[in-house]
């Protein structure tokens, strides 16, 4: 991970846990059958954050290493997971994971490899992979234009967000996945994923996001404002949508 990118949740964990999206269930069973996990098999999920993603592999029994370099993040993960005995909480990077050579079976990255450095990322994948292990790359992709909100919703982060453009979640586009993937091979698998909020979801839900001003300035008081008036706007039932397709891009390092 590069430096600053390592710090950018740090005042956002408790918004984080609560308000981030999961997974659909299809992305386990995918993995499950794709890569023929076991109970034995070794999981690295780097970039683990807050654990969501690895709370749902320990679900599944795997053995899984939750590489994380962001304090308040594994911290939140270790008093959520310590109580699963296939819970290993490392302080590491991608680059520098601290891992033990040729002894994962699959390394996972949720909603985390955009921040890394491919090159120095790609190495230590190697080395850290036994010689039949594969690499899935997931995101919950938003989808900015599934109905009013949405536009809107993304006309906001664009116009009063921090850096949106540079670090949003379209930006898996601009990733060289042909680069990173063995011989330039790998496949794509969807699902379609969705979040419901009321107001205080909503708020919890954008005030997670590192590109959003934080809540306790100037910026991040304007933006409450805006969204309220977005909420108020587009609401049905009290309620709003939050559309998503989660994307895995797997294969071999």
């Amino acid at each position: 991970m590069a430096t600053d990118s390592t710090k950018r949740f740090s005042n956002r964990v408790g918004n984080y846990i609560k308000y981030r999206p999961g997974y659909p269930a299809e992305v386990l069973a995918f993995l499950k059958k794709e890569y023929k996990l076991t109970p034995s098999s070794a999981i690295a999920d780097i970039g683990s954050g807050t654990g969501i993603f690895t709370k749902l592999l320990l679900n599944e029994g795997y053995q899984v290493y939750a590489v994380e370099p962001n304090d308040a993040m594994r911290s939140a993960a270790e008093n959520e997971l310590l109580g699963y005995k296939g819970f290993k909480s490392i302080n590491g990077t991608a680059g520098a994971t601290g891992l033990p050579a040729k002894n994962i079976d699959l390394i996972v990255c949720a909603q985390a490899f955009h921040w890394f450095n491919n090159a120095q990322t790609r190495h230590e994948f190697e080395r850290i992979l036994k010689d039949t292990g594969n690499v899935a790359l997931i995101w919950n992709n938003r989808i900015t234009n599934s109905d009013a909100f949405s536009v809107a919703y993304d006309e906001l982060l664009q116009k009063d967000g921090l850096d949106y453009d540079k670090v949003n979640h379209q930006n898996i586009n601009d990733i060289d996945f042909k680069a990173f993937f063995s011989n330039g091979e790998y496949h794509i698998t969807k699902y379609p994923n969705v979040q419901v909020f009321d107001e205080a979801g909503l708020i919890g839900r954008a005030f997670s996001s590192s590109y959003v001003p934080a809540e306790d300035t100037d910026a991040g008081k304007r933006f409450l404002l805006l969204l309220k008036q977005l909420f108020e706007k587009y609401n049905e039932a009290g309620m709003v949508k939050i559309h998503y397709q989660t994307e895995i891009y797997s294969g071999k390092v």
